[in-house]
């Protein structure tokens, strides 16, 4: 339990009692121990009912308080209109008056707070799970973990301007990828420092939406956790490259975004007779034979190419063949005419 609502209820219960006490002095004909229990009770089903509703969130009563408000004002405006004119002018009708209006009211409040209830991800008027945008409404969120910063493809994703998210960056997030960055492991420090660079590149970009996310999430202590509960609160999508976060988001019913899976659907498509522009990094088993690699691993082995390794040459596809960890692809070396000079 948080030890701030616990030392508050202690203090409301203490409250309560003075007031009792007070209660029992200012009415001489309540004797102290009626009073007592009486209030003390009720002080007691009040505390009861703050239990119940501990999961019931700000968004909800925000909905609540829309809807009663929006349900009140139609049984107003109903009860006060023509249709009850008649009713009006008749004493005896007063009694059944009074029932109409109430039913109404009762109706009314009760259907528009049930309906403010099933739509309130629709307007969220709770700080800090806002989604609000006075540009656009319906901008979607996707909240960012530090594996996508660390691992970079995301600023030259939102670069291309092919990235339509509003993306929030939780003040959590920044602080690990400034302990990673801070760390005395190189390694560490080298890919903290990396997603740094990469989170100013995004801050540069200014038809990115970009914001920062202060609150903490309570109750929650790994960044795993918390990245999952802050994108299911706010109906938002998860970035990151980190598979094991992944299963535990869509576990959670929520999407989140592969930028492995976008890079693979685009590249290029080879089939024989393609032309392709490869680095040749090693030779291959056979003469003449050079390896180079397609951009999405599969090793291509091209004929009579030997001399060209570590350059950036024109291939053509002769054949492409599936293997155990993929394809492999066979190509022939044509120098271009500018080359053959």
């Amino acid at each position: 339990m948080n030890k701030t609502i616990l030392i508050f209820r202690v203090f409301f219960l203490i409250l309560s009692l003075l007031g009792c006490f007070v209660l029992s002095y200012a009415v001489e004909d309540w004797s102290v121990l009626r009073v007592l229990s009486i209030g003390m009770s009720l002080a007691a089903l009040v505390i009861l009912t703050d239990i119940l509703l501990e999961g019931f969130s700000l968004r909800g009563l925000s909905a609540i308080t829309f809807g009663l408000a929006i349900g009140g004002l139609i049984a107003y405006l109903l009860s006060n209109s023509p249709l009850f004119q008649p009713l009006e002018a008749d004493p005896e009708t007063a009694e059944t008056l009074f029932l109409v209006r109430l039913t109404l009211y009762i109706v009314s409040m009760y259907l528009a707070t049930v309906i403010a209830l099933r739509g309130k991800d629709e307007f969220n008027l709770i700080i800090p799970y806002i989604r609000f945008n006075p540009i656009n409404v319906e901008s979607p969120l996707v909240v960012v973990d530090t594996s996508a910063f660390i691992d970079g493809r995301i600023a030259a994703i939102c670069e291309s301007n092919w990235f339509g998210f509003s993306m929030v960056i939780p003040r959590f997030v920044l602080n690990e990828l400034q302990a990673i960055a801070d760390s005395s492991d190189p390694s560490r420090k080298e890919k903290g420092r990396k997603g740094l660079d990469v989170l100013n590149r995004l801050r540069k970009l200014k038809h990115l939406d970009l914001r920062i996310h202060e609150s903490d999430v309570p109750h929650h202590d790994a960044v795993d956790s918390k990245l999952v509960y802050l994108a299911e609160s706010m109906k938002a999508r998860l970035l990151t490259t980190d598979y094991n976060l992944a299963k535990l988001a869509e576990f959670h019913g929520i999407e989140w975004l592969n930028i492995t899976q976008l890079v693979k659907s685009l590249n290029q498509e080879v089939s024989v007779g393609t032309r392709v522009t490869i680095e040749l990094v090693r030779p291959g088993k056979d003469a003449g034979q050079a390896i180079g690699y397609l951009p999405d691993g599969s090793m291509l082995v091209v004929n009579n190419a030997r001399k060209l390794i570590g350059q950036e040459i024109r291939v053509e596809i002769d054949s492409v063949v599936p293997s155990s960890g993929g394809k492999m692809v066979f190509a022939t070396h044509h120098p271009d005419p500018i080359e053959q000079d």
